[in-house]
């Protein structure tokens, strides 16, 4: 169980929050690229650890990211124009730029210097791989930007997508480096998803239903190792970095893409899940990367328009309990990304820690949940930088080993643990 009081401390992102805080030290996703596709197109509403935000593209090809409320008289820029190096707002006319540094108020002398004075809250934004990211803390303590492996291989050999989750990033994460739900919750996807299915490793999962966990310190937060009993007096390790704050890599199946997530708070009650998949040494078949845009693998099937998955809680999910009986999907939900969705929503917006009842099989989740609080006390108490800022810390790979027993791991496992660039994934 966790008190409360920490519950609150781990779950609330807003400004002036220790969890915020620490949230704004990091490069964080802020949208995909295709949402700003070319110079002077509309611009793009942004909720973000609670503060409401504008995306937009000037004339120029600059990202611009600014408080969403024009100065003047506080009317949303999103009825804005986006023109000639500039966003206006549609009430009056005020123009401001890619920093939020107003450019021009129609209403004011030509020699007046009144749009030296105002200027909106604004963030960088930067473009990397199929990303924008930002950066919402101290200017002056901006890190170098992000290093992450999938977002520097050739185009043709990844994918990103995303998704709006109806819960706290908190219990969304949780999931993510929780290896033990696969034998149950995703069971069928492991015999039928085009992006699962073949895996020699996925006998391990089905055949040993009760894995033993292992939880290694890494500079930028854990490695969670899952182990499962092979054959030849060999374990099955499926090892799962996790990089603070919300960065998650799903060990790899075969020569399947290796997939991960961000987990990106919206608010306290709602986050973004940034999915990617993506292979180190070669490109993405045609058949990979359709099955991924239909919603396959870890990514959702959305509504079009939206980044709102087709299955939600309105609907149930489309839980067919048919399928369920057939053996089709375990739960009744379709789809690996829905299956998780449906489950981490169901715990309610913010769950209350303090009625659970965790297992050894928890231990991944308990060490991340205790290296988040201490590091958002250390950064609030004592100004010391947060594990995962460094981008050192992001070059980590997940995999999945066969190690004899007598064995550690992590130790066994470190060369495939490690991003080497043109060295494929180590995966069973």
């Amino acid at each position: 169980m966790l008190r409360r009081e920490v519950n609150e401390l781990l779950t609330r992102t807003g400004p002036g929050t220790p969890m915020g805080d620490l949230f704004r030290q990091y490069w964080i996703p802020a949208f995909l690229a295709e949402e700003l596709p070319e110079d002077d197109c509309p611009p793009v509403r942004l909720k973000i650890l609670s503060e409401r935000l504008i995306g937009f593209r000037d004339s120029n090809g600059r990202y611009g990211l600014v408080d969403e409320f024009c100065a003047h008289r506080g009317a949303s820029l999103w009825f804005g124009r986006n023109e000639e190096g500039g966003l206006r707002c549609a009430y009056h006319g005020w123009k401001y730029d890619v920093t939020g540094q107003c450019l021009e108020v129609p209403s004011e002398p030509d020699n007046s210097n009144f749009c030296t004075n105002v200027k909106l809250t604004s963030y960088p934004l930067v473009k990397i791989g199929d990303i924008l990211w930002t950066y919402m803390g101290d200017p002056a303590k901006q890190p170098p930007p992000p290093e992450f492996e999938f977002i520097h291989v050739p185009p043709e050999q990844t994918y990103t997508s995303k998704r709006w989750q109806e819960s706290n990033w908190l219990q969304a994460l949780e999931g993510g480096i929780d290896s033990s739900h696969v034998s149950w919750l995703h069971s069928g996807a492991l015999k039928s998803d085009p992006l699962f299915k073949g895996a020699k490793g996925n006998k391990y999962n089905m055949n040993d239903l009760k894995p033993f966990f292992e939880v290694a310190e890494a500079d930028g937060g854990l490695f969670v190792g899952a182990r499962r009993t092979a054959e030849d007096g060999n374990y099955y390790w499926r090892i799962t970095p996790w990089v603070m704050p919300a960065f998650t890599l799903v060990p790899p199946r075969g020569d399947h893409p290796v997939h991960g997530h961000f987990w990106v708070p919206i608010d306290d009650e709602n986050c973004w899940v940034y999915t990617f998949d993506y292979h180190p040494v070669r490109a993405l078949t045609p058949a990979e990367r359709q099955a991924m845009m239909d919603g396959f693998g870890v990514h959702s099937e959305n509504i079009p328009g939206t980044y709102r998955p087709v299955q939600n809680k309105d609907n149930d999910y489309q839980m067919d309990r048919d399928a369920q009986r057939r053996g089709e999907h375990y739960s009744g939900v379709r789809g690996i990304a829905i299956q998780d969705a449906s489950l981490q929503e169901s715990l309610g917006p913010i769950v209350d820690r303090s009625k659970e009842r965790l297992v050894a099989a928890d231990s991944g989740i308990i060490k991340a949940r205790q290296k988040l609080r201490k590091a958002a006390l250390a950064l609030r108490d004592e100004g010391i930088t947060p594990p995962g800022v460094d981008p050192a810390h992001h070059r980590v790979r997940s995999a999945a080993v066969l190690l004899p027993r007598e064995e550690s791991f992590l130790e066994a496992s470190r060369d495939a643990v490690t991003v080497k660039p043109g060295v494929p994934q180590h995966s069973v």
